[in-house]
């Protein structure tokens, strides 16, 4: 069973590369390249962006009364975000180096390129900086998180886990004290 579900995660793996290679075709349909690590469009394409762009005023005058309402709680949550950035920053780099695991690095995490967008406000640039930050921040978490438990507990649950991290397959299965037992030490290895 531990095979096949291995078997599955290459197959889902493969998927993944094949949606990144149609993304990769999505590059030619909006006409835009990379230049280093920056998005560069073609002029024309930036000039027809531009004339979509809504102003701030336009766009809060739209925008409904609970959408406003709701800003305070969202940008609120900014302060606990750079708390909790800074404790697994801190956590990864004293537990990692520890343990010999290597460490998560952040800029993996991140993707800020919506900013390059020209047919976005200035309002709707620091919404998208701060969703991508937010979600960037779950991704790095995840992989901390998914590196301890592999160091630590590397055992499948009994109970179906709602999208489990990469590493979750590979782990002994449920109940299996003898693989547990006996791979423990190569998955900690697995980590260095």
């Amino acid at each position: 069973m531990h095979d096949q579900i291995v078997q599955w995660v290459k197959e889902i793996v493969d998927l993944e590369q094949r949606i990144e290679q149609e993304l990769e075709q999505g590059q030619q349909a909006f006409r835009y390249r990379f230049n280093k690590s920056r998005v560069q469009f073609e002029q024309e394409v930036v000039e027809s962006q531009r004339q979509l762009k809504v102003s701030v005023l336009q766009r809060l005058k739209k925008a409904k009364i609970g959408t406003l309402l709701s800003v305070p709680i969202i940008y609120g949550l900014a302060i606990p975000l750079l708390l909790a950035d800074l404790s697994v920053f801190i956590y990864q780099w004293s537990c990692f180096t520890l343990w010999g695991v290597a460490r998560v690095r952040r800029r993996d995490y991140w993707v800020m390129d919506r900013q390059q967008l020209a047919y976005l406000n200035w309002l709707e640039r620091i919404n998208c900086f701060y969703c991508s930050y937010a979600n960037g921040l779950a991704a790095y978490f995840r992989e901390v998180a998914a590196r301890t438990e592999q160091y630590w507990c590397p055992i499948k649950h009994a109970r179906k886990v709602q999208q489990p991290h990469a590493r979750y397959w590979h782990f002994s299965d449920y109940g299996d004290a003898a693989a547990y037992r006996e791979q423990l030490q190569q998955f900690r290895d697995e980590l260095r």
